[in-house]
């Protein structure tokens, strides 16, 4: 039950503190070595930093027009992708965040 609190605080971190949690969970996990929540952990970050990036680039190209679908696919993405998360960790599943999950 311990790994699926911290499954779902990395997920649910998302909405209130997308890059320190992680970090901390990840420098916590370290030391215990437990593998799947380093790997989740550093999932979580990279996909943060990605959508960032991508909702930027997209905020650029809306002077273009193109921008505009862009920004909304990236940011509903961006809230969409943590709440399956965490309804997979609640549920006990193993679960890859899009673009980043075959990175780790």
């Amino acid at each position: 039950m311990e790994k699926v609190g911290m499954k779902v605080l990395i997920h649910a971190s998302a909405f209130f503190a997308p890059y320190l949690v992680p970090f901390c969970i990840f420098l916590v996990a370290h030391f215990t070595e437990d593998e799947e929540i380093k790997r989740l952990s550093i999932q979580a970050i990279l996909f943060q930093l990605v959508m960032g990036l991508f909702v930027f680039i997209s905020i650029l190209l809306i002077v273009l027009i193109i921008g505009i679908p862009m920004v909304i696919a990236f940011g509903i993405m961006w809230i969409i992708v943590p709440i399956i998360g965490i309804v997979k960790a609640l549920n006990g599943e193993d679960y890859n965040y899009p673009i980043v999950g075959r990175w780790i």
